[in-house]
């Protein structure tokens, strides 16, 4: 079965900076990949996602300051987290499209402090 191996998680001040990285152990193609985030609580919401034409959506609380991109050929996704806020604390979650299947990670946890 395909695993999704996350990393890039950890403690930063608000205002820094962290990078998500996740690869899809495969030898199939992602058709597309993603974060999700999800906080006690609460349901899992999107943070980004990027698409086989790397046509990205964010959720309106991080546009324009998350970044995602992909590396195709290593079934790879990053998420570029900067200027980060206290309420981005989260357990974010990799999410991967793969043969018409959805395939989640095992989540990372990021937390911010001021």
């Amino acid at each position: 079965q395909v695993q999704l191996a996350e990393s890039g998680g950890g403690l930063v001040q608000a205002g820094g900076s962290l990078r998500l990285s996740c690869t899809a152990k495969s030898i199939y193609s992602t058709y597309a990949m993603g974060w999700y985030r999800q906080t006690p609580g609460s349901q899992r919401e999107l943070v980004a996602r990027i698409g086989p034409n790397s046509r990205t959506d964010y959720a309106d609380s991080v546009q324009g300051r998350f970044s995602i991109s992909r590396n195709s050929a290593r079934n790879t996704v990053y998420l570029q987290m900067d200027a980060l806020k206290v309420e981005d604390t989260a357990v974010y979650y990799c999410h991967a499209y793969v043969r018409g299947s959805d395939v989640w990670g095992q989540g990372t946890q990021v937390t911010v402090f001021s």
